[in-house]
Formats: structure tokens, sequence, C-alpha cells
């Protein structure tokens, strides 16, 4: 059925600012003369777009180019000092809080560590607080903050499910962690102290990481994709014809969840034979420990992981502790299962394994791809690749800064002027429920 188009005046030029804004950022420096053909619109329209985004301090000259036999052309890019972005992690150990400019060159950094109270949720909300605050003094006095830009918006990575509210904020179902429809997004807003109008994206940490990757990392380039974030838990992006999905109401973002082993091992959301349950950091150490395996002491996750590799793969030529190769071999094998099913479901062409627990098992690689095409259909299995994601352990932080970046495309590279909450609408009841309904109580 054919519907009338809607969009304004208005609406078409935050389009054209949307896309001229896209393409200087993603695309690099570029002259007036060649956006026109790289954008599809008119000499008139980049002219126009370009001095209004020159005059918002958005585009700056990025140096020049020769032209065949006219004057150089002046290159231009999107100004990296004329915003900042705020990317948060909320990981299973930690809370790591980082601030860039739109370069996403990191202005300053700071974590706090999550010990014996966890993800008590007041707790979280402050560490968020104080890293905020602390990163954002940290940038203002640094003589290598590159300017200092309006903050644009705040991203928020989270373990779990994040859907929205009757009222239209957002809320978060972490059961691994004991969150039950947590409202996150209020408060913080209640919580920290930034302009009311700042626009807060709150989204599952698997889909910031996959974002992070498909646009700056090793998705670049691929319509269908999935990326696989192995930490203390397991989680998974999917990218299907260049849309990615992974976020609200859970969908693949819930990976580490599927069930590989029926009456298996207890997972930490309570059920039995999760994925999550033996590939995720926590079980995999637990795993090692129960077959006989020896911790450093007092080492967390991350060092116990890093000792479990090199037991099993030691760098001086030593024998290979069989325990150790045995668990991760296991592990390998439960690692491929589930790419497997990600591979006939979806049919990515790439699969990215990051997390700082999946970079750490760069070594498994080989053996994940080996089980991984011996449990996956032919055809699907043929056309993909499983490599290591590119932008390294944190880049889950990244991510979660992609967040209000891409609303900022979005609006055409406008701030927002009221806060980011989604109203929620009451509709009306159109005409054809009304007949049909009528029909039924014949």
């Amino acid at each position: 059925m054919a519907e009338r188009s809607s969009r304004t005046v208005r609406d078409l030029r935050v389009a054209n600012r949307a896309t001229v804004l896209q393409r200087l950022y993603f695309g690099g420096p570029m002259s007036r003369q060649a956006l026109g053909p790289a954008t599809g619109l008119s000499a008139g329209s980049v002219s126009n777009v370009v001095a209004e985004l020159a005059a918002e301090g958005l585009l700056e000259e990025a140096g020049v180019v020769e032209s065949d036999g006219g004057r150089p052309r002046t290159l231009l890019r999107v100004a990296p000092s004329s915003g900042r972005l705020i990317g948060v992690d909320v990981g299973e150990t930690r809370v790591r809080v980082e601030v860039f400019d739109l370069a996403l060159t990191e202005l300053a950094r700071t974590e706090r560590l999550l010990t014996d109270s966890g993800h008590d949720v007041e707790l979280i909300v402050r560490h968020i607080r104080d890293g905020i605050t602390e990163v954002r003094a940290a940038a203002d006095g640094s003589d290598s903050a590159g300017g200092t830009g309006e903050l644009i918006g705040v991203g928020v990575g989270v373990p779990g499910i994040v859907d929205r509210d009757a009222a239209g904020d957002t809320v978060v179902h972490g059961q691994t962690i004991g969150w039950d429809a947590v409202p996150l997004e209020a408060m913080l807003r209640d919580a920290v102290e930034l302009p009311s109008c700042t626009a807060y994206f709150v989204d599952n940490g698997a889909r910031a990481l996959g974002q992070a990757e498909m646009w700056f990392g090793g998705g670049r380039g691929a319509r269908d994709a999935a990326i696989v974030l192995l930490g203390s838990g397991v989680g998974a992006c999917v990218v299907t014809g260049g849309v990615i999905h992974g976020g609200a109401r859970g969908g693949p973002a819930e990976w580490g969840h599927l069930t590989v082993s029926v009456r298996g091992r207890r997972c930490r959301c309570g059920a039995r034979g999760c994925l999550e349950a033996y590939a995720g950091a926590e079980a995999l150490l637990a795993r090692w420990q129960e077959a006989g395996g020896q911790l450093p002491p007092g080492a967390d996750e991350e060092t116990g992981v890093g000792a479990l590799i090199a037991a099993a793969h030691p760098r001086d030529g030593g024998a290979p502790d069989p325990v150790a190769a045995a668990v991760l071999d296991e592990t390998a094998e439960y690692l491929g299962a589930g790419i497997s099913d990600l591979v006939n479901l979806f049919g990515p062409e790439r699969v990215l394994v990051g997390g700082w627990a999946g970079l750490q098992l760069g070594p498994l690689l080989p053996a994940v791809r080996e089980y991984a095409d011996a449990y996956a259909l032919r055809h699907p299995a043929a056309r993909v690749t499983i490599d290591l994601g590119q932008l390294g352990p944190d880049a889950v932080t990244v991510g979660a800064a992609t967040l209000p970046l891409a609303d900022f495309f979005t609006r055409g590279g406008r701030r927002r002027t009221a806060p980011s909450r989604t109203e929620s609408a009451t509709p009306g009841v159109p005409d054809w429920q009304t007949v049909l309904e009528g029909r039924g109580a014949r």
C-alpha cells in the first residue's frame, strides 16, 4: 500500500545534514566538490549544509588537495573538538567510564572495581556518577583534551535485557546480576549533575560492542555479521542487512543463555545447560578448579584466565598441562557449537569474538573454527569467517560512546534541548479495528 510522505522541509534539512556529517566522519576529509557525488546531494544543498555546519563549529578545514587544471580544493572534516561523548561499561567485575572527543580519541578514563557488594544498583549508580565527574574534570584540565566541546550524551553498556517502561524510560532486566526492571536511566538523571537535556542511552553491552566493531573494527564493510562478547558472562550482537540487533527485549544479546546441554551445569541465570555455564570466564575457571587446576593466590578472573591459558599453552616450550588443555578444548567445542547456531540461524559472513576473555582466548580460535564448521550446516558455514575483534578488551566503552554519537548523526548534528525520554503515546483506535471487531460480534 502506497503511503503519502509526511517529510517536511525541516526533516529534509536534518537528513541532508546527517548525510554530510556521516560521509565526512566515516569516509574521511573531502572537498565540497567531492561531497556532491559522494552523498547524492546537489551542489546547492551541499553548499548550504556545509555553511551551516561550519558556522556551528561542527566542520573544520583539513588541508587542501590539488585539482586537475583548477584551484586547490579545501578538504573538510568533522571537527573532533566540537563535542564530547561519555561511554560507560557496567561490566561483571568493574565499572569503566571514559570521555572521548568526536573522533573517539580518549580524553580521560577511570575504573571502579566491583567486590563483595557486586551489582548493588545504588552502588553502580554512585560509581557511574563519580566516574563521570572525574573524567570530565580530567578532560577539562588536560592539555590534550582538544577543546571544550559540549557534552553530546552519555552511553551506558549493561549486562542483561534493556527495555522501556510505560513512561518511556529505559529499564534493565539483568537476571544474572539480580536486576529486575531497574530504572537505570531515571536513577542516573537524579544522581548525576549534568544538564537536564543531557541524552542518556542505555543498551546491552554486546550490542554496544557490536556497533563499535561494525563502525570502526573488524565488521567494517560487512552487511551480515555476529559479534560475540566473552567476559564473565557471554553475549552476542547480530547484524543483518546492516541493521544491528541484540538490544531491546533481549534478542541475540542473550545468546549466552542458549541451552547447549540439557540438564547440564547450573548457570548464573538459574537455568541449566546455558552456553554461559561453559564458556563464560567465571564458569571456565570453576570447571578448571573442579578438574584439579590451581588458580594463582588472590587471582581475579582476568589473571585466572591468563594462568589457565599459560598452563595449556606454555610460552617456554614446556609440556602443556593436560587438565588445562582438556578444559580449554571442551570450552572451544562449546563456543564452536554456540557459534554454529548463530551461523545456522542468521548466516553471517563474519563472526568476531571480542571482550576481554574472548581476546585472551585467542589461542583457541583455530579449534573454535573447526568445531563451528563441524556443527554448522555446510552452506552457511562455507561463507563465514571467524576472527577476533579489533578494538581491544575495552571496546564496550567505545561502543557505549557510539550510542549518543549515532543519535547525534540522526539529528543532523543538533544537540538535544529536552530530556531524551521517549514519551509513551496513547493512540486512537483506527477505523478498521472498530469495523472488524463489529463483524466479529455478529
